[in-house]
C-alpha cells in the first residue's frame, strides 16, 4: 500500500472512530462501577466513617469537618446514595485537632538550629570542674548592675557538660516558637533520652543513661539568686536551673529511663520566651573540655556580628568562671590555641596577656580589618 503523500491530510476511518468512542464509554462505565460498589460498602459499614475509637464524632468536631458534597453523577446513575452525615464525614480528609492545650511541651523536631540562652552565656552559672564542685560561687559584673550566686548541692554545682541538656530543650522550643507551636508556651518539656543523647554527641550506652540521671540531680540541686532580668522580669528569689525532673516511661529490660520532663526555672524559661537565645555551632558538643565549650560561649556571645572581640587574661578567667591559678589558666588558654579546636573562632594570647578572638572566616575578617583601618 502506498504511503499518503506530504502535505495530504489521512481521513480516520469511520470503523476505528466508533471503536475508540466505545472502548471510552466502557472505562467510565467500568469506572462508575467500581465507584459505586466502593461507595456501597461504605454506606452499609459506618464504622468506617469513625475517629478511629468506639465513640462517634461528637457535633462540635463535625462542625469542623468540610462541607458534604453532592453525590457524584456517577454514583445516582447506579443508584447508591451516601447519607449526608456519611458524605461529611468523608470529605473531611484529617481528624480535627483534639488536644491543643497539651500541658507538656514535645521535643520531637529533627530539624533545628542549637541556641544556647544568652544569660548563661554571660554568667559562669556551670562549674568547669570535672570532680563535684561543693563550693558556692558568686559572681558580678564589672560595672556592678549585674551579680549571680551560685549555690551547690550535696551533689555538686552543675557542670559545663550538664548544660547540654538545657541546650537541647532551648533549641527546640526555640524552633517551636518560631513555627507557632502553643505547646511550645509550657515551661515542662517532654523528650526522649535516646534523642538527647544522639542529638548532643552523646555514646549511646549504660554509662551515658547513669550520667543523664546525675546531671538531672546536679541541674536541680544547684540553686540561683541573681538580679538579672530575663524576658525584662527579675526573679527575686532563691531557684534552681531546673524546677524538676521527671521519669515519664522506662524499659521493661534493665529499668533505663525512655522518656523524662523538665520543668525549667520561670527564669530560663522566660529568656527562652524572649527570644534572648543566640545560635551555636553543631561542634560546640565534639568539644572534649568544659574550658573550650566556655570560651566557646564567650567568643560567640561578644563577637557576635564583628569579627573580632579582646579581652585581658585576667578579666577572661574571672568569665570563665575557672577557680585555678593565673599561672594555669595561661597554660591552659594557651593548649586550646595549639590545638584550634574553638568552633567558628581562632584566639591568639600576646606577651602582655591579651586574649583576642577572631573569626575564622577570612573574607569577614579582611572586611573587618579594613572597616576599623577606616575608622
Amino acid at each position: 500500500m502506498t504511503p499518503p503523500a506530504k502535505g495530504t491530510a489521512t481521513k480516520k476511518h469511520p470503523v476505528s472512530t466508533f471503536k475508540n468512542v466505545q472502548l471510552h464509554d466502557a472505562i467510565n462505565r467500568l469506572h462508575a462501577t467500581r465507584q459505586a460498589k466502593a461507595a456501597k460498602r461504605l454506606a452499609e459499614q459506618p464504622g468506617l466513617f469513625d475517629n478511629g475509637s468506639d465513640t462517634p464524632l461528637s457535633p462540635d468536631e463535625l462542625a469542623t469537618t468540610m462541607p458534604a458534597a453532592d453525590n457524584p453523577p456517577a454514583l445516582e446513575n447506579a443508584g447508591v446514595k451516601i447519607e449526608a452525615g456519611n458524605a461529611k464525614r468523608e470529605s473531611s480528609k484529617l481528624l480535627p485537632v483534639r488536644h491543643t492545650d497539651r500541658d507538656f511541651f514535645l521535643c520531637d523536631l529533627f530539624d533545628y538550629a542549637l541556641k544556647d540562652d544568652g544569660v548563661s552565656m554571660e554568667a559562669p552559672i556551670f562549674t568547669l570542674a570535672t570532680k563535684p564542685d561543693l563550693s558556692e560561687w558568686h559572681w558580678e559584673s564589672k560595672d556592678g548592675s549585674r551579680a549571680l550566686t551560685v549555690t551547690p548541692s550535696t551533689k555538686g554545682r552543675a557542670t559545663q557538660f550538664d548544660k547540654d541538656v538545657l541546650i537541647y530543650v532551648v533549641s527546640q522550643m526555640t524552633e517551636a516558637l518560631n513555627r507557632g507551636r502553643d505547646d511550645a508556651k509550657n515551661r515542662t518539656v517532654r523528650f526522649t533520652v535516646y534523642d538527647y543523647l544522639v542529638s548532643t554527641n552523646k555514646a549511646i550506652n549504660g554509662r551515658s543513661y547513669e550520667r543523664l540521671s546525675e546531671t538531672f540531680e546536679r541541674l536541680r540541686g544547684t540553686t540561683l539568686k541573681t538580679n538579672i532580668k530575663t524576658g525584662g522580669q527579675r526573679t527575686r528569689e532563691i531557684f534552681g536551673i531546673i524546677e524538676r525532673a521527671k521519669i515519664v516511661e522506662k524499659s521493661p529490660d534493665d529499668e533505663r529511663m525512655v522518656a523524662v520532663e523538665v520543668t525549667l526555672s520561670e527564669w530560663l524559661f522566660n529568656a527562652v520566651q524572649s527570644h534572648e537565645v543566640l545560635t551555636i555551632h553543631r561542634d560546640y558538643f565534639r568539644l572534649r573540655k568544659p574550658l573550650e565549650r566556655r570560651l566557646y560561649e564567650l567568643a560567640r556571645k561578644h563577637c557576635g556580628h564583628q569579627t573580632m572581640w579582646s579581652i585581658g587574661l585576667e578579666l577572661l578567667q574571672e568569665k570563665a568562671g575557672s577557680k585555678c591559678s593565673l599561672r594555669e589558666f595561661r597554660r591552659m588558654v594557651r593548649e586550646i590555641i595549639e590545638a584550634d579546636t574553638l568552633p567558628d573562632y581562632r584566639l591568639i594570647l600576646d606577651d602582655a596577656d591579651k586574649a583576642t578572638f577572631y573569626t575564622k572566616d577570612t573574607r569577614r575578617l579582611v572586611a573587618g580589618l579594613a572597616k576599623t583601618v577606616k575608622e
